[in-house]
């Protein structure tokens, strides 16, 4: 398996998540409660939107501690090999999501159960 294209890739993405992280965390700011400012509908989606936000911030972060996982497995030569059963995780998969932590066989079986 071709580790470097992985590599490339991991660390494309996780530049690109750290670009849109830092574009909203303005976006991100308390939300005013000041109803002669802004009416009640105005702050229901105001805050609807905030907490979409949050979430979206959350996964993102989340993608980057799987990246560095990823990154450090590269490092260490256990990239590739599905955390459950220790099989080599089809290259495709890894194509899909360079940070797949889980073969698809394993990966089914966490979802169901």
């Amino acid at each position: 398996m071709n580790t470097d294209r992985f590599r490339k890739l991991l660390q494309q993405q996780r530049q690109e998540i750290l670009e849109v992280l830092d574009s909203g965390k303005s976006a991100a700011g308390t939300v005013k409660l000041d109803q002669t400012s802004v009416g009640r509908l105005s702050r229901m989606d105001a805050l609807q939107s905030q907490a979409m936000l949050q979430e979206a911030t959350r996964r993102r972060e989340q993608s980057l501690l799987d990246i560095d996982e990823s990154l450090s497995k590269i490092e260490s030569g256990d990239y590739g090999f599905c955390e459950v059963c220790g099989e080599e995780i089809a290259e495709k998969r890894l194509q899909f999501d360079p940070a797949v932590r889980y073969c698809i066989g394993c990966k089914s079986k966490l979802e169901q159960g």
